[in-house]
């Protein structure tokens, strides 16, 4: 098990105060922060940008050291243990960065084996299995430079475990991927959790990635943790609004009047607006439900219902509401 407990991390950077004079300030980038990392469990590490999280990451991979607080690993700790910490984890971001473009697949993949003391035929036996893993078997002695996004995010991966972590860390893996290639992204991170046996910390700005992929959710703001729990309580949690949507084909001042007028009793709030296809879109905002009042008010109006459809909050929503109540 991976556990942070109450690590800070704070950075000292030059401040300009004049043409002749700068002083030194401290920024703290994260406060007191605690987490846990259970193998076959993916969780997620959100926040508007700013809020730590690659810095956290970093923490955990050994590639920054904490002003304060501890992490272990398995039961080493990650400052003094470093050497058998960087053995179980490794990290993989997103784009095209940790990767030697002039040298192929295969090549990459026995430089970064060889970091991790790797060599002869274990080296050259895991490296064809990871290529097997990620399909670029066919592929592998073909440089890098002309490989497509996502077969260097499909590299990525195989470089990212390379020394078969037990922790692995994720730093928007996706990102600028089309969607079928995303798509099968998440299927094979999905599949080192449930099949074999990682923990792994994802941090992404696809909100439905996180919704999709994790167990549970940690919510950071400017480097503190506001909230923790399943993406399911989180959005049940706050008791944010439900947006109803409604398209009709007209809307008449009395029926514009009892929508509002529904709204209202219910709580909520109203919002009007007239679409392309030159018909009406209604949107009822509130924490009551309001389908049957809305259906029976349509009838009465004699009004037909094109489309009808309800959007729960999601945890976008719960990242902004917090960042809002927060002053961010």
């Amino acid at each position: 098990m991976l556990i942070a407990e109450n690590v800070r991390k704070v950075y000292r950077v030059k401040e300009k105060k004049s043409w002749f004079r700068q002083q030194w300030t401290e920024v703290e980038a994260v406060a007191d922060l605690s987490f846990r990392m259970v193998p076959g469990k993916i969780i997620g590490l959100l926040g508007i940008n700013g809020a730590g999280k690659t810095t956290t990451i970093k923490m955990c991979s050994t590639l920054l050291t904490p002003t304060s607080g501890t992490i272990t690993v398995d039961g080493y700790d990650a400052v003094k243990d470093d050497r058998f910490v960087k053995a179980k984890v490794n990290m993989i971001a997103g784009g095209e960065r940790m990767l030697y473009w002039r040298l192929t697949g295969r090549e990459n993949l026995q430089y970064f084996g060889s970091l991790y003391g790797l060599q002869g035929q274990a080296l050259r036996n895991r490296i064809d299995s990871l290529l097997l893993q990620v399909g670029l078997y066919e592929a592998a002695n073909t440089p890098v430079e002309r490989y497509s996004k996502g077969m260097k995010q499909r590299l990525q991966i195989a470089r990212g475990l390379i020394n078969d972590p037990r922790y692995l860390f994720l730093d928007e893996p996706t990102l600028g991927l089309d969607a079928p290639i995303a798509r099968q992204l998440r299927k094979h991170v999905s599949e080192l959790a449930s099949q074999h046996g990682k923990a792994i910390l994802l941090t992404s700005h696809y909100i439905h990635e996180v919704e999709e992929l994790c167990d549970e959710v940690y919510i950071i703001d400017k480097g503190r943790l506001v909230a923790h729990d399943t993406p399911e309580h989180l959005t049940k949690s706050l008791h944010l609004d439900t947006a109803l949507q409604v398209v009709i084909p007209s809307l008449s001042d009395s029926l514009d009047y009892d929508l509002r007028q529904l709204a209202q009793n219910y709580g909520g709030s109203r919002e009007i607006a007239e679409t392309d296809e030159q018909t009406w879109e209604v949107t009822l905002r509130g924490k009551t439900d309001m389908t049957t009042p809305l259906l029976s008010l349509l009838a009465a109006h004699q009004s037909p219902v094109l489309r009808l459809s309800t959007q729960q909050p999601s945890l976008e929503d719960v990242i902004l509401h917090m960042a809002d109540r927060r002053g961010a």
